[in-house]
């Protein structure tokens, strides 16, 4: 609901349910403001920008950068797989993007970023990836925020993902079960990455760009040995309806990336938490971004769990999601 510093309305982006967040101007007030694109967490199989920590954190952004917030309702899995969820939330960018649009929300076309949490950051890196290849796009993002993200589907058993695979709220099973969710509901496919049996021949070319040997500071290493994923032959051995084809795009695992995507990418921002079991897949895409040039903020949670940024609403109103919604939303200000 709006207040009364903030209008909220919910619209609709090229099809898509969008809620949008802005400050309430005086008469005469002409300012372009800065924007940030929310994309909601949830494995892309559950939750709202509506939920109340969403909401609040929306509000935040609002009151403490005098930024336009717009927080996208994309479909979610299973009822609709990969690239359904991504190209809603692209769609989405691209219409917003539009010069005339921006305008019309008085935003400031060089002081856009795009952000979200988990799955959510999954999105902001995928779209991140996609836009600066859109011949004639003419507004690019100047930043990305991407927190505790999932960033590839190909290796389920990195050091993170078995130090934390019993760790509550996202433990390894539930991680996993997102995946497959999003790509199929095969049960074949579910049970195949449960075993990290799930590569095909497609895939596996690219398993040297989550080669976490190579990728992972040794610190992060703890006890573990790389081991390759085994890679199977046969659509019985690793799922139906084209769920092989969608792990080796970098539109679901923007870690996938090649060398050459990275170089231009916008300014980054990555939280990662100890006890998350994609700890790794943001530790990753922080060395991979630095190596491409990108300047890229990295703050690292020893205590933190995944979902933390979650926790700031009563009864877990706890100091880690406000600790984290601080630092987040001082790294917004000071780099939009």
């Amino acid at each position: 609901m709006s207040d009364e510093n903030i209008k909220v309305t919910e619209e609709q982006f090229d099809g898509v349910d969008v809620v949008l967040y802005q400050p309430k101007k005086s008469d005469g007030d002409t300012k372009l403001r800065t924007a940030v694109i929310y994309l909601h967490g949830g494995g892309w199989c559950l939750g709202s920008s509506l939920m109340s920590p969403y909401d609040l954190l929306a509000r935040k952004i609002v009151n403490e950068l005098d930024a336009v917030v717009l927080s996208v309702e994309y479909r979610l899995a299973p009822a609709y797989h990969f690239p359904i969820p991504y190209e809603d939330v692209y769609r989405v960018v691209k219409h917003f993007l539009h010069k005339g649009v921006l305008a019309q929300y008085s935003v400031d076309p060089g002081r856009i970023a795009v952000s979200g949490d988990s799955a959510g950051g999954n999105l902001a890196a995928a779209v991140s990836q996609q836009l600066q290849k859109e011949p004639g796009q003419q507004v690019q993002l100047k930043a990305q925020a991407l927190i505790y993200p999932v960033l590839q589907a190909l290796d389920l058993n990195t050091p993170s993902y078995q130090q934390n695979q019993d760790m509550p709220i996202l433990p390894r099973y539930l991680m996993v079960r997102f995946w497959s969710e999003y790509f199929t509901s095969d049960r074949a496919f579910f049970r195949a990455m449960m075993a990290n049996t799930h590569n095909s021949p497609e895939s596996s070319s690219l398993l040297k760009f989550v080669n976490w040997s190579t990728f992972l500071p040794a610190r992060y290493h703890r006890k573990y040995n790389y081991s390759a994923p085994t890679v199977v032959q046969g659509e019985e051995a690793f799922g139906k309806g084209g769920a092989s084809r969608s792990l080796a795009d970098p539109r679901a695992s923007p870690l996938l990336a090649p060398d050459s995507a990275l170089h231009s990418l916008p300014k980054a921002y990555i939280l990662t938490c100890e006890y998350d079991v994609l700890r790794d897949d943001g530790i990753m895409y922080v060395t991979r971004l630095l190596s491409a040039g990108v300047e890229v903020t990295h703050e690292h949670y020893d205590t933190g769990f995944h979902g933390g940024l979650m926790f700031t609403v009563w009864p877990t109103d706890f100091l880690i999601g406000r600790r984290m919604t601080e630092n987040y939303i001082k790294w917004l200000k000071e780099n939009l």
